[in-house]
């Protein structure tokens, strides 16, 4: 094997290890209790796979796969540094951050969402970001308020 192929081949392996940052939002890092624990988790999970990276021998296969884990790393250090536990909403008369909201819309469906932070959300399970166009247009209104989402509407039925 060549020398040239040799540094051609940990040239490519370096290119592919340089992951960008995972982005993380302007807005206000809000957590419930649940999603600091999740970030928490997900800190513990992206280390043990970099430390499992790590103790690979080939050193082209150990950047290879250490690269994930280690944007990872850098992005949940991040989000639990900058992370600012938000008490339970103390009232059921407003949507607040951590409410449960039930909303019918203005094509019959009806759904419900718990107002989270960006890391937590997760539509399919119930879940949306506070900083989301829904979520914005219901904090601060009560039951029977009806907010308009561009050409929609959508009438808040039920707080918890």
């Amino acid at each position: 094997m060549s020398v040239a192929f040799t540094k051609e081949d940990s040239a490519e392996t370096a290119a592919e290890t340089m992951l960008p940052d995972r982005p993380i939002s302007d807005a206000p890092n809000l957590v419930t209790a649940k999603g600091l624990a999740a970030l928490e988790r997900q800190l513990a999970a992206a280390r043990a796979e970099y430390d499992a990276a790590m103790a690979v021998d080939d050193i082209n296969e150990r950047r290879r796969q250490a690269a994930n884990p280690f944007r990872d790393l850098r992005y949940f250090t991040e989000r639990l540094r900058t992370a600012q536990l938000m008490p339970k909403p103390e009232g059921n008369d407003v949507v607040a951050f951590g409410s449960t909201v039930t909303f019918n819309r203005d094509d019959g469906r009806v759904q419900t969402y718990r107002l989270v932070g960006e890391d937590e959300a997760d539509p399919k399970a119930g879940s949306i970001s506070y900083v989301s166009p829904i979520a914005r247009a219901l904090i601060g209104k009560s039951v029977g308020d009806v907010v308009s989402l561009g050409e929609h509407e959508l009438e808040i039925v039920a707080i918890a």
